[in-house]
């Protein structure tokens, strides 16, 4: 493990920046990490896309799993440490807070098709398979407290069903409005992007909302052969390790049900950790399986060598199950 983490304090600054904190457990506030993080937010991958923001919302959202979206971008700024005060991130959490919906969840631009109940046009909307993604930044950046994004939380939270967190949208889209599954089944990505909001809340982690979207995810890998609700499966695609975080994948879950203590010892846990534990090169470091190609620039883009940043993020988990 020491070995490990001399090699991830030797990649690019996100990578560095977070091992520092999540592996070696040091303050931000620490001046060695300060000067980290100036690194950081000064690269040149990083700062392109602090410029996109300035054309935010961006290209609309035709397809949940594109790259290239803005919000997915936030995102990762997020996951990395970065913080409001920075470059243009104030500025873009204004005008994200600024155009909240009328119940609360904050909007994307979006273009629904006709046979989705949409209208087939360029539109601000929400749907849980997005929405909980900008909560979630905006409370890892340090806006939790504004009370835009309180009313977001406590919105999304009270969509939850007896079965999970369910296909749902924007009142604007109507009632005709159906992804492609049923209204009684839960939507595995909406459930894994509500329990990652959650995940940035400490006093939600143990409640009755993530006991059942974790149930979800789980029950989902134990009966992965037989079930596949709104598309979503747990089949070859889904157990390569890829990054970043945008889509239903094995790393994804893995990173966001490692923060339930409370599913530690599950056995469909354990099992998904064991099939982690094949995958590293003989000097234990993790490469990517998959890749998009918006993200090619980035050590995670690629394929031919062990990715820093996939390392880090299989490592992190190791280090909250407390296992290796």
């Amino acid at each position: 493990m020491e070995s490990t983490i001399d090699w991830l304090n030797q990649q690019p600054e996100w990578v560095s920046y977070r091992t520092k904190i999540d592996l070696e457990e040091k303050s931000p506030d620490e001046q060695d990490l300060k000067s980290i993080y100036k690194k950081l937010v000064n690269h040149t991958l990083t700062s392109s896309l602090f410029k996109e923001f300035d054309l935010w919302p961006g290209q609309p959202m035709k397809r949940h799993n594109d790259a290239k979206l803005l919000y997915h971008k936030l995102v990762f700024l997020a996951d990395i440490g970065v913080k409001a005060g920075n470059n243009n991130i104030s500025k873009l959490i204004d005008k994200i807070i600024s155009n909240a919906s009328e119940e609360g969840p904050f909007q994307i631009l979006g273009n629904m098709p006709n046979v989705f109940g949409g209208s087939g046009k360029d539109e601000f909307m929400w749907l849980l398979c997005d929405s909980p993604l900008i909560s979630y930044a905006l409370i890892k950046m340090g806006a939790g407290d504004e009370p835009a994004v309180k009313k977001s939380v406590d919105y999304l939270l009270s969509s939850n069903k007896d079965f999970g967190w369910p296909c749902a949208a924007t009142k604007s889209l109507g009632e005709k409005f159906k992804g492609p599954g049923k209204k009684t089944d839960p939507c595995p990505y909406a459930n894994l992007l509500m329990l990652k909001l959650i995940s940035s809340i400490p006093e939600l982690k143990n409640s009755k909302e993530a006991k059942k979207g974790c149930e979800v995810l789980l029950d989902l890998w134990e009966n992965r052969k037989n079930i596949k609700y709104f598309l979503f499966g747990m089949g070859t695609d889904f157990s390569k390790l890829k990054a970043p975080f945008i889509w239903f994948d094995i790393l994804h879950v893995l990173d966001v049900l490692s923060e339930f203590e409370f599913i530690y010892n599950d056995p469909r846990m354990v099992e998904m950790v064991d099939l982690l534990k094949t995958k590293p090169n003989e000097n234990g470091l993790y490469m990517a399986e998959s890749v998009y190609r918006a993200w090619k620039n980035w050590d995670f883009g690629q394929k031919k060598q062990p990715s820093g940043w996939i390392t880090f993020l299989v490592y992190r988990i190791y280090k909250k199950l407390k296992t290796q």
